[in-house]
């Protein structure tokens, strides 16, 4: 019975030996391939009932092209016979493998014996007399350098197994005809699916045409090509090494290197090192801005005592007054930005925090329903309550934006560890307990892109006249400033969720009471003030401040010219107001000079920044007070009083 036959193998004796033994004297059909690249091809368009195969070929060996014919359906009735001179020395199992036996190369004469055997089974569907045995083994020779070339291959072959980096070996024309594990892995494919296609087939739009450029420059030019840029492989980042093989022109090899993680990594840091910039920045525009304010909130306080309240500008005035408050509020968010945002820090308890937040905000909102899952025993926090507040307020607000039509807030508390913290925008949490404050809502969510700048300062994506895009900059300032840790997750259209990871004060001390004095006049005070600031309208307005109370003023335009006129007047100086920021010395250095002249001397820290590492280390040094700018002529004297009170002064009567 005629039958179709493929014979497979890359020495072109065996293949003419098959055909004329098969075709010419038995009268089948037979069809032959030089490898199993070829094979593949031709089994694409032709079913052939029986297949002879060689085990050691270039372009997809015998061993995974059995398997591949193997998984295919149409091919799944063909008898598959494998011819080697290795057969003896392999520890195949003819059905694991989908063989039906192995026939052993040997002299030609008693091989045809073999193969017409094989032939005979097929053909007659005998019983299987040879199935599942390695056939001819007696007239091989030479099995032990057979053997120690398989152990030169086995050894090779687990090296390439045991890579990090993918290796794939392509034809001429860019078909795969070798993938390592870690390339299968890297592809995303299993390796039936793999072995014969076209590399450039993996990639879509401006990739596919890079790789297919790369592969022909080094085609060409016989020299190594790499990326200059990762690819896009699997929902992977992958780096790509071309190397032509010298010795065999028409092949090339190729590593691959996953490098995801390590482009996540280097986004994390550049995104860090980008928001420090930008708040470095913020802060030093709201230095300055502040500095404005004072001129404007100064002359407007000093207006204001001199006019009844049935003046025609006295309303201006109060105007005024209140767009300065806006306008430092708007500094104050940049500030919390920069991380230059804490102004007293103590012992709170968050979960009342969030109680009273939660309660402040559902009064205005009736259509968002608010659950609350607050941990018991939650650990005490050190933190500044109105910027911890200021936080909730901003997460509520934005919620609120993203449920026009209503929705609901999940918040709940519990303690944890810096193993739970697994931020995008940090690499690793310090050591230590947190306390975790997750805060989630059912509101539109966001895309990737929005997630990827949500923490810029003035991103929003708000309509023109409703956010300054400083909420979540300045919540996250405020977060990092509290050295804690802020994540997001969202889902389009589904939801977000923010996870807020705030230190636990280990030790914990007493809380100190906070005494806040009010009143509502201007205090009279006799003394002498020595104020020192670098900028001239903060000097005059502040100057004007303190002649209304009654003060006689020294004035110093830095921290130098302040030690040296201190040196010379300390006994007749009452207390130094000291701005933070000035050039030749600034108001640290300063501070420290004047401490060596007089241990028991009197100083207001002045700044345009709040209350931030610098200035509290000053305050711990023993200066008396700080004053964030713009304050009012009301608030200068409330401070001043304050600290002359402590010290033995009292209103009116020091000579």
């Amino acid at each position: 019975m005629k039958k179709k036959i493929l014979v497979i193998d890359n020495h072109p004796v065996m293949l003419r030996f098959m055909t004329n033994l098969l075709s010419v004297k038995e009268h089948h059909e037979v069809v032959t391939a030089e490898d199993g690249l070829s094979a593949i091809d031709i089994l694409k368009g032709y079913t052939p009932e029986v297949i002879f195969v060689d085990l050691v070929m270039p372009n997809i060996n015998g061993e995974k092209l059995c398997r591949i014919i193997r998984k295919t359906p149409k091919l799944s009735g063909v008898k598959i016979f494998v011819l080697s001179a290795i057969a003896a020395e392999t520890n195949m199992n003819c059905a694991e493998l989908g063989v039906d036996a192995f026939i052993a190369k040997g002299p030609l004469n008693k091989m045809a014996k073999h193969v017409l055997a094989a032939m005979n089974q097929s053909c007659n569907e005998t019983p299987d007399e040879i199935a599942n045995q390695v056939i001819g083994l007696e007239d091989i020779f030479s099995r032990e350098i057979t053997k120690e070339l398989l152990s030169d291959n086995t050894h090779l072959q687990i090296i390439l197994d045991s890579m990090s980096e993918g290796i794939l070996e392509l034809t001429h024309d860019a078909r795969i005809v070798y993938a390592n594990p870690p390339a299968v892995s890297l592809i995303g494919e299993h390796q039936k699916n793999i072995l014969a296609l076209h590399l450039p087939d993996f990639f879509s739009g401006n990739d596919r045409q890079k790789i297919q450029s790369m592969l022909d420059t080094a085609h060409n030019a016989s020299q190594v090509v790499t990326t200059d840029s990762p690819l896009n492989m699997n929902k992977k980042l992958v780096e790509f090494k071309i190397l032509p093989l010298e010795k065999e022109k028409d092949k090339t090899l190729i590593m691959l290197s996953d490098v995801t993680e390590q482009k996540r990594r280097e986004a994390q840091l550049q995104q860090a090192q980008k928001m420090e910039a930008v708040g470095t920045l913020a802060a030093g525009i709201a230095h300055d801005f502040n500095n404005l304010l004072m001129g404007i909130q100064g002359y407007a306080s000093l207006m204001l005592l001199n006019i009844d309240a049935g003046c025609s500008y006295y309303e201006m005035l109060k105007s005024i007054e209140k767009q300065v408050k806006s306008g430092s509020r708007l500094t104050r968010q940049l500030l919390g930005y920069a991380r230059k945002g804490k102004y007293e820090v103590r012992l709170i308890n968050l979960n009342q925090l969030v109680n009273d937040t939660a309660e402040t905000f559902g009064r205005t909102k009736k259509n968002i329903i608010i659950h609350k899952d607050l941990a018991k025993g939650l650990y005490p926090i050190e933190a500044d309550e109105e910027q911890i507040e200021q936080v909730m307020l901003n997460l509520f607000i934005n919620a609120a934006d993203a449920m026009p039509g209503g929705g609901e807030i999940f918040l709940q508390t519990r303690n944890t560890t810096d193993k739970e913290i697994k931020s995008g925008l940090y690499n690793k949490a310090k050591a230590g307990n947190y306390v975790m404050l997750t805060f989630a809502d059912t509101g539109t969510g966001m895309d990737e892109k929005t997630m990827e700048r949500i923490y810029d300062p003035f991103f929003t994506t708000k309509e023109m006249g409703r956010g300054t895009g400083l909420g979540l900059a300045s919540t996250y300032g405020i977060i990092k400033g509290h050295g804690g840790y802020i994540d997001v997750a969202s889902e389009m259209g589904i939801n977000t969720t923010f996870k807020i990871y705030l230190p636990v004060k280990e030790k914990h001390s007493k809380e100190k009471s906070t005494k806040v004095l009010k009143h509502n006049g201007i205090h009279k005070i006799r003394g002498t003030i020595l104020l020192v600031d670098d900028e001239e309208v903060v000097r005059d307005v502040t100057l004007n401040m303190l002649k209304i109370m009654g003060l006689n003023v020294i004035t110093a335009m830095d921290g130098k010219e302040a030690v040296e006129i201190y040196q010379k007047k300390q006994t007749d100086i009452d207390l130094i107001m000291l701005d933070m920021v000035m050039p030749s010395m600034g108001g640290s250095e300063a501070f420290d000079r004047l401490k060596k002249i007089n241990p028991d001397i009197k100083v207001i820290l002045l700044s345009g920044y709040s209350i931030n590492s610098e200035a509290a280390e000053i305050l711990k040094r023993g200066c008396n007070g700080f004053l964030q700018k713009p304050f009012t002529v009301k608030e200068l004297s409330q401070k001043i009083l304050d600290i002359l009170d402590k010290n033995g002064y009292s209103q009116g009567n020091r000579n």
